[in-house]
């Protein structure tokens, strides 16, 4: 009895381990500041369709197991997740700078979200990965999303994709 009484509260202590699931996960360590000279990726957004709407760049751990995993999964198991989430600038090729806890290899995701509903809508939203991999019907893996963090600022470009025709794809070129 003692040892099903011991399963049941690891049960109860692992459940109220996990963090609630909230927009604002992981901006505050994404955030980039001024003069901060740590690891941190410097993202060229190429290909935006418009400037509406929100830009949302995700870095996750560079494994199948945890890229594109929810958050707050993430956070509660001490993993890697950061996240910026701004409104599309109003410049021509806009940059997001999100910081990363150490140098390494990472895989990253962005979304734009025309609409700002918080949700990926294949059908109106674009949509990007570090190492700009051909999309098809379904997610790339982790190693195709990758990006190498150095010790300072690291630029890379993303090109988002959005629906053309049957498929996911940059808007100009094949």
């Amino acid at each position: 009895m003692p040892l099903k009484l011991s399963l049941v509260a690891l049960a109860v202590l692992q459940s109220a381990a996990i963090v609630p699931s909230t927009p604002d996960l992981g901006q505050a360590a994404g955030r980039c500041r001024p003069d901060e000279t740590g690891p941190a990726f410097i993202v060229n957004v190429a290909g935006l369709r418009d400037q509406v709407g929100r830009l949302k760049l995700e870095v996750y751990p560079a494994n199948d197991d945890d890229f594109l995993e929810d958050d707050n999964i993430l956070i509660s198991a001490g993993k890697t997740f950061r996240r910026v989430e701004v409104p599309v600038p109003r410049t021509e090729n806009p940059e997001l700078c999100i910081r990363v806890p150490r140098p390494g290899r990472y895989s990253l995701a962005l979304l734009h979200d025309r609409n700002s509903d918080r949700r990926f809508n294949w059908r109106r939203d674009g949509i990007g990965f570090a190492g700009n991999p051909r999309l098809g019907f379904s997610q790339p893996d982790a190693e195709e999303a990758v990006a190498v963090a150095g010790s300072g600022r690291t630029k890379i470009t993303i090109v988002l994709n959005y629906l053309r025709g049957l498929r996911l794809r940059p808007l100009e070129g094949d």
